[in-house]
């Protein structure tokens, strides 16, 4: 399964936030899909997109609900220097 989020050019980021989202997104998805080889990409585009390669509708929305907890938690997890 292969998970890309991209997140539109347009949303102001702090340096490093891209590779952190994509760690934390990682750690959390193979907690859930542990029996799954799951990529995640996040990088900047056009517009904010989460696509899933590779899974069936179910793994879609269960993406869509971590990728929505990460982002709502990211003071928790997410450390400027």
């Amino acid at each position: 399964m292969r998970i890309e989020v991209t997140i539109a050019k347009t949303t102001a980021l702090p340096a490093g936030a891209l590779d952190a989202l994509a760690n934390e997104l990682s750690r959390r998805i193979n907690s859930q899909f542990p029996d799954r080889d799951g990529a995640v990409s996040v990088r900047y585009a056009a517009n904010n997109n989460l696509s899933v390669i590779g899974g069936i509708k179910e793994d879609k929305d269960r993406i869509s609900e971590i990728l929505q907890e990460t982002w709502e938690s990211a003071d928790d997890w997410f450390i400027t220097d």
